[in-house]
């Protein structure tokens, strides 16, 4: 699918849409259902106002009904892009069962499994705009069962809502491989380092190191996605010592930068 496509204009309470982009820059939008985003191919970088995800091959993003968000890819992506209707009563969706598992009820990455990813793309077929006949309301149901059960993954980082660390933020975002302290950083932002570190620990649930460090993760991501080497890769988000940035990126996603995206 290349042509803009509005999930509010139809009726059916879930259903799934494969789409396939040379490249994408998706504006900002809220859908009023949840929504699951499967990546087969490709890198998608997903933005919220609260926080940013980068979401490699395999893995997928949860949004929450009516969360804004926008969609980027620098590359061609491939999507399966899961749409449920929540039953605000039980967490669970409005159809087909309404005794069903409770679905997520926080955005955030996940990693499906064999057997939802051949759903999705099943699902993809089925027709939307009318109810679902027997079958098709049986395949989703295992769908979304299964998705109520799919383990998280660290592929996100919570963004700070005070203007003053948004600031800091920002600017390590447009650079990550600067190598200013988080002092030189807070007084160009026109905070002291104390109360950013406090902010940034308040509002991220991580400290700035800790902070600063998966936002360099998650954009290797991004980078090698687009087919770079893992040593220009290191070297453009904040590593000299290669072989550090190897041992960081392992201990984060269970794997070398190398063997990531095969």
């Amino acid at each position: 699918m290349t042509e803009a496509f509005d999930p509010d204009g139809i009726e059916q309470a879930v259903f799934v849409v494969g789409e396939r982009h040379a490249a994408l820059d998706e504006p900002w939008r809220a859908d009023r259902r949840a929504r699951l985003i499967h990546v087969g191919e490709g890198v998608l970088t997903v933005r919220t106002k609260a926080g940013r995800w980068v979401v490699p091959p395999g893995r997928a993003l949860w949004i929450v009904a009516n969360t804004l968000h926008c969609l980027h890819a620098t590359q061609p992506v491939q999507l399966y892009s899961l749409y449920v209707a929540i039953d605000a009563a039980t967490g669970s969706a409005a159809d087909p069962a309404p005794d069903a598992t409770p679905l997520p009820m926080q955005t955030g990455a996940l990693i499906p499994d064999t057997l939802v990813q051949a759903l999705l793309a099943a699902a993809a077929k089925l027709p939307h705009g009318h109810p679902p006949d027997e079958p098709a309301r049986r395949l989703l149901q295992v769908l979304l069962d299964r998705v109520a059960g799919l383990p998280a993954a660290p592929l996100g980082l919570n963004w700070p809502d005070d203007p003053r660390a948004q600031r800091i933020a920002d600017a390590l975002s447009a650079n990550p491989a600067q190598s200013l302290v988080l002092e030189e950083l807070a007084a160009a932002a026109g905070v002291t380092a104390r109360t950013a570190a406090r902010l940034f620990a308040k509002e991220t649930g991580q400290t700035f190191g800790q902070w600063r460090q998966q936002l360099r993760l998650l954009a290797a991501l991004e980078h090698l996605g687009a087919g770079e080497s893992v040593t220009q890769v290191a070297l453009e988000v904040g590593y000299s010592d290669v072989s550090s940035f190897i041992a960081v990126f392992r201990d984060a996603f269970g794997d070398t930068p190398a063997r990531y995206f095969r």
